[in-house]
């Protein structure tokens, strides 16, 4: 819950005095806080007529903007150097999945097809998209990027433009309604935006990293108890909510979580202020959740009771959790970090959502201690902690080997939608809590500066030695990138359209979960394909999420033969499964791209359907007649 204030910043409370009433979260602190927001323009040279200068303070905006889109290119730019012929990070699985997603996304655009539920993937069964990573609304908007440039574009540039835009969107809220500070939002941006929680994520997780509007979600939270017209509020906090779900549904829960921890620990910091505040916060929650369930009705049905729909995350919870020392170690794609750094500390490398290093964790304790008086230090420390000791899982272990003491989230197991979370990504609460508390700190320290001019600059110094030192380890360094595995011209030239109906089903032999999203993706999921990257439900009876589906029967036969681990013969019952089984994904062809094992898999194919036919520079078996 959060108290009321015309500018809407975040509060510095003097010491707490009963003769008083006490300053909430959203309190501001102009007294403290440079008045750096409205500089004045250059004047203008005499008889131009007109100023051509930009003011001061949007040349800083200007600059700030380029150095984190630089920051973002210095991550990602080893895929930038091939954007076809290379997968950033150390997930390409996860990459080759999300550039399926962005095509889809626009494939459904220019087809008027349902965004949330396609039998492009895992023909004839299909995917519920809301189960999985939507990203409904960055699909959509970058719909021309892939049409004309293809998925693998479209993915570098949403992957570059969540670090920079997040960035920049802290640094704009931080500056402009929370902090007061130019300074502040500088720190704010860079710590919320290039942190490992959001590096490692960009190893193939671009519905984590896009967190473009978290900053504004959480400035309208601040503001919720703020003097002004609830329907009118409700409607911007309802708005921004809605777009968040249609870009990850995750990262909204994690900042309902986040916020309901500040609300709780408000409620015991100051319980007769959030009385007091609580009707005016419930009205603003009211219109808002009202036009989220009017905006959200249907994929949230899609999500929870349609086809394909699952509970729940594959194995056991505990394997994704992070260790204590894991806060203060550094990550594998940092400068203080390497390829050890990070072992036995975190599930993979790309949930290393905390790894700031000992320097940052006293920096921040530091902060703490020093602004302790303030209500909103005291609630982003609590925030602070209780996720980071989430992110533990159900016990508390130091390093590698997990210990025998229970942790809080034990409590938690088994909550429905909790169930389906990542625990090592309670730390993206962390890490957000982490930045908004050092940028507080940068915020009060520009506000002395400015406040007693003869002792400013050596205080300004200090402050960014510290900070240099503290951030510097922690920041990354480029992620990986590695050769694709090629597409057949046969697929990326539009051949295949010669010989596959729009929507009917292309096998790729042998059958093989991402060459399926890989050739879909590159013909802009023209066709389906058989089973896929994804998670679903266990079974048609059993709603328990599992990865992928089970492979068909000459799927299997197709993946021995290609490992050179049985004969190409085919029995008459095998013939009669192959058969079976094209009529099941719906396919018009049956196609063999260049292979190891090309000539024991054409012999099994050509005793299964006749003899295939060579176009371009794959075989293929038209299945046609069979199936339809």
């Amino acid at each position: 819950m959060t108290t009321a204030h015309p500018s809407g910043k975040l509060p510095t409370s003097p010491p707490d005095d009963p003769a008083r009433p006490a300053p909430g979260f959203a309190e501001a602190a102009a007294d403290t806080a440079p008045a750096t927001d409205t500089a004045p323009a250059t004047p203008a040279d005499p008889g131009s007529g007109r100023d051509r200068r930009l003011p001061t303070g949007r040349l800083v905006d200007l600059l700030v903007a380029v150095a984190y889109l630089l920051g973002a290119f210095w991550v990602t730019g080893r895929g930038w150097l091939d954007v076809h012929g290379r997968l950033l990070g150390s997930r390409p699985d996860d990459q080759g999945f999300n550039e399926w997603m962005l095509a889809y996304a626009a494939h459904a655009v220019t087809h008027l097809e349902n965004p949330f539920f396609t039998t492009l993937q895992n023909a004839p069964d299909g995917v519920n998209l809301m189960a999985n990573v939507g990203m409904q609304l960055p699909g959509i908007l970058l719909t021309p990027v892939t049409l004309l440039g293809g998925a693998p574009l479209s993915y570098l540039v949403l992957i570059t433009l969540n670090l920079a835009g997040t960035a920049f969107a802290w640094y704009w809220v931080l500056s402009r309604h929370l902090a007061g500070s130019r300074a502040a939002g500088v720190v704010g941006g860079l710590f919320c935006a290039f942190a490992p929680a959001m590096i490692t994520h960009s190893n193939g997780h671009p519905h984590i990293t896009a967190q473009w509007l978290v900053p504004f979600l959480v400035w309208r939270v601040v503001r919720l108890t703020r003097s002004g017209s609830p329907v009118r509020d409700g409607l911007i906090l309802g708005a921004l909510v809605a777009a968040q779900f249609f870009i990850s549904v995750e990262i909204l829960f994690l900042v309902a979580l986040g916020a309901l921890m500040a609300t709780v620990a408000h409620v015991v910091l100051r319980p007769r202020e959030t009385l007091r505040l609580a009707p005016r916060a419930l009205a603003v929650l009211a219109v808002a959740g009202g036009l989220v369930l009017l905006v959200t009705a249907y994929p949230l049905w899609m999500q929870f009771a349609g086809p394909q729909h699952r509970i729940g995350h594959p194995g056991d919870p505990d394997v994704y959790t992070l260790r204590l020392r894991s806060f203060v170690a550094y990550a594998t794609e940092s400068i203080g970090g390497g390829p050890d750094s990070a072992r036995g500390l975190a599930p993979n490398t790309t949930e290393q959502a905390s790894f700031y290093g000992w320097p940052v964790v006293v920096l921040v304790a530091g902060a703490v201690v020093a602004l302790r008086r303030e209500l909103a230090v005291r609630v982003l420390a609590v925030v602070a902690l209780t996720s980071g000791v989430l992110a533990l899982g159900s016990t508390l272990s130091w390093g590698p080997e997990k210990s025998d003491i229970p942790a809080p989230f034990v409590l938690l197991r088994g909550l429905p939608i909790v169930d389906a979370m990542v625990i090592a990504r309670f730390a993206l609460i962390t890490t957000v809590a982490a930045g908004l508390l050092l940028a507080l700190a940068v915020a009060r320290l520009d506000g002395l500066a400015a406040r007693t001019p003869q002792v400013a600059a050596p205080l300004r110094l200090l402050t960014a030695a510290a900070l240099v030192a503290a951030l510097l380890p922690m920041l990354p360094t480029p992620l990986p990138a590695k050769g694709r595995v090629p597409v057949p011209q046969f697929v990326t030239s539009g051949e295949w359209r010669h010989h596959v109906a729009e929507g009917r089903t292309m096998v790729p032999v042998p059958v093989h979960n991402m060459t399926s999203i890989n050739w879909g993706s590159a013909a802009l999921t023209g066709f389906a394909v058989p089973q896929g990257y994804f998670l679903g439900p266990t079974s048609p009876t059993d709603d328990t999420g599992r990865w992928g589906t089970p492979p068909r029967p000459t799927a299997l036969l197709l993946t021995a033969v290609g490992a050179g681990t049985r004969p190409p013969t085919v029995s008459a019952a095998e013939r009669d499964q192959a058969v079976a089984d094209v009529r099941w994904w719906r396919a018009d062809a049956v196609v063999l791209p260049e292979h190891a094992h090309e000539g024991e898999l054409k012999a099994f194919l050509d005793a299964c359907f006749g003899p295939g036919q060579r176009v371009r520079d794959v075989w293929l078996w038209d299945v046609r007649p069979l199936t339809r």
